[in-house]
């Protein structure tokens, strides 16, 4: 069997938005719940994701918030004192609302880029709010949203997130990227499913493929399914993107991006933290949680990202099954030192532990 070498990756140019460099062009997404500012700290000491983003803000919440209680919402946690590049994303339908909230994250916060979500399929934002990927079956009207929210943010770059459509019979991304490129957005990612199918069957990239040739300078960021480096740098490799955008498998392994960008620079890829160094990290992660929100809520909000690592090693399944139930900050540190694949109770000291990634452990 023939194995490609890390030498045989073509050079891979960086992402440009606007004035901001993106070096490597490997982005990570927004996902809402999870990548609050605890989280975008873990990735940020690996290294190697090129752009970060929030959890997305709704625009007409945000609003409110600061007019009524002069408050932030609590997804902007971390966002004025973090470094840079980083992107902030809302959601709205009203251009208006988006426009106002754009300008104050130019302005007051100096984000890097401002994205907007038009691809969200969870039924709050798209049937409630009309939102998400409902605006998807509205080419025009996204394309209003993206020319006012450019003007309100006057030289930030603004973004993009689509779906290829909100069902298989409404198939826009085609001319939802046209209107978004015509309003003078910097860039655009492409979340290779259409919303009906939320995350089941498999991502479709040469649809996203086909939305890069549909343009003629915007950047194409693809997204979806990525599960390994290889398989970020064959996607970026193989469709003629501009970026890739990792989900998901990066709740898993925060680590991914670094051993993406080691394989774009035609380096090894660095090994899997070991389980004790992921039983480390989890106490890391979890520590900063309670230092914003205190032990109790703290210790609820964990409870998924400590399922999310876990996922594949020994022994998950009893470890998810305890650590998804428990209230207080004894219970999860007496699950993670009884149950976790990687503790002290568990481990196999016959096995040397793994180099660090990136000086995060």
């Amino acid at each position: 069997m023939t194995v490609s070498t890390p030498a045989a990756v073509p050079a891979v140019r960086p992402l440009s938005i606007g004035p901001v460099v993106v070096d490597p062009p490997v982005l990570q997404a927004p996902m809402a719940g999870y990548t609050n500012f605890a989280y975008r700290q873990v990735v940020r000491e690996f290294g190697g994701a090129g752009l970060l983003a929030t959890e997305m803000i709704a625009a007409r919440g945000a609003r409110w918030l600061e007019t009524h209680r002069g408050e932030n919402p609590d997804r902007l946690w971390g966002v004025r004192d973090e470094p840079r590049p980083l992107a902030v994303q809302m959601w709205d339908n009203d251009p208006e609302n988006l426009a106002a909230v754009g300008r104050r994250l130019a302005t007051d916060f100096q984000v890097s880029v401002v994205d907007l979500n038009f691809g969200c399929p969870v039924r709050q934002v798209t049937v409630k709010a009309h939102s998400g990927s409902w605006l998807l079956r509205d080419p025009a009207r996204v394309g209003e949203i993206v020319r006012r929210v450019v003007e309100a943010c006057d030289g930030t770059p603004v973004t993009a997130k689509i779906r290829l459509g909100c069902a298989d019979t409404c198939r826009t991304a085609v001319e939802v990227a046209q209107r978004i490129e015509e309003a003078g957005a910097s860039c655009l990612t492409v979340h290779g499913r259409v919303a009906a199918q939320f995350f089941s069957g498999r991502a479709d990239w040469e649809a996203i493929a086909a939305v890069k040739r549909s343009v003629s300078r915007l950047p194409i960021v693809g997204n979806g399914d990525i599960d390994s480096a290889e398989t970020a740098v064959a996607r970026l490799r193989d469709h003629g993107l501009d970026g890739v955008m990792i989900a998901r498998e990066s709740l898993a392994k925060p680590w991914i991006f670094a051993q993406t960008a080691a394989l774009l620079r035609g380096e090894p890829k660095p090994p899997d933290p070991s389980p004790a160094e992921q039983y480390d990290l989890v106490l890391h992660h979890y520590d900063l949680v309670c230092r914003r929100f205190g032990p109790d809520r703290g210790t609820l909000l964990m409870r998924k990202f400590a399922c999310s690592y876990a996922q594949g090693l020994p022994g998950a399944r009893e470890f998810r099954g305890q650590v998804s139930r428990v209230l207080s900050q004894g219970e999860f540190l007496d699950v993670m030192r009884k149950t976790f694949p990687g503790s002290p109770a568990r481990r196999d000291f016959s096995q040397p532990r793994l180099s660090k990634i990136g000086g995060a452990l």
